[in-house]
């Protein structure tokens, strides 16, 4: 659990609206809005091409989107610590009652029973709390980038003769493309047009394995504590 829980606010699910790359097109020519809210696939200029972009990596990997999502994770860092503390105390608790349960009464035990679960209850109502600010904190800034970012796609998409550009950022089955060889892939060039277009200085080299994108992404990280004993050990 605790292990969990140190890596809980880093391992929040990215969720990306591809709507908001459809209304962002509205405004910004040549990048019509897509057919539907719910589709990836990007319609763009009048080319035959068709090309693909991985929009979440994009943003990631934008000297912009590395800023401020190490930011954000610096932000976080004191409910981290916060949560991680109040998670050793339910463990403290549990531990007492595994140490001490043969040798305490039925009041005792169950006042300390009722301890733990109030305090459990407490622990899993904070995790999300968190867990969805951390997660709409993201998304912010995501959505941020991508609303300038999009005109750059459509931009790249036309003065390249790409007809369709589709978004890889969910991999099948749940999004469109089965496979590629990325010849086709436009995300680097992107990328690149966005960095020089935002004037953001590329971050300062990290340690090996360090990322400023939130790791290990999962649809629901495990995050809820243990259950809480009803009985002592034997």
């Amino acid at each position: 659990m605790t292990s969990k829980l140190a890596r809980f606010l880093t391992a929040i699910p990215f969720v990306l609206s591809v709507a908001v790359l459809a209304q962002t097109a509205n405004a910004a020519d040549p990048l019509p809005s897509a057919p539907s809210a719910a589709s990836s696939t990007i319609a763009m200029g009048t080319g035959s091409k068709l090309g693909t972009i991985n929009v979440e990596q994009a943003i990631f990997a934008s000297n912009e989107g590395q800023r401020d999502f190490e930011a954000l994770s610096k932000k976080l860092e004191p409910k981290q610590n916060e949560l991680k503390g109040q998670n050793d105390e339910v463990e403290s608790l549990k531990k007492q009652l595994t140490d001490q349960g043969p040798k305490l009464n039925d009041d005792a035990r169950g006042t300390l029973l009722k301890q733990i679960e109030q305090k459990q209850k407490s622990l899993e109502r904070s995790v999300q709390d968190a867990r969805d600010d951390a997660q709409n904190q993201q998304n912010e800034i995501a959505q941020r980038i991508l609303q300038k970012m999009a005109p750059l796609i459509g931009k790249y998409a036309a003065d390249n003769g790409f007809g369709i550009i589709v978004d890889t950022s969910s991999q099948w089955p749940n999004g469109p493309v089965f496979w590629q060889n990325g010849t086709v892939d436009i995300t680097k060039p992107v990328v690149d047009a966005y960095n020089a277009q935002s004037g953001v200085a590329a971050p300062a080299a990290r340690p090996a394995g360090a990322t400023a994108r939130p790791s290990g992404a999962a649809s629901k990280p495990a995050t809820k504590p243990a259950t809480t004993p009803t009985t002592p050990p034997k």
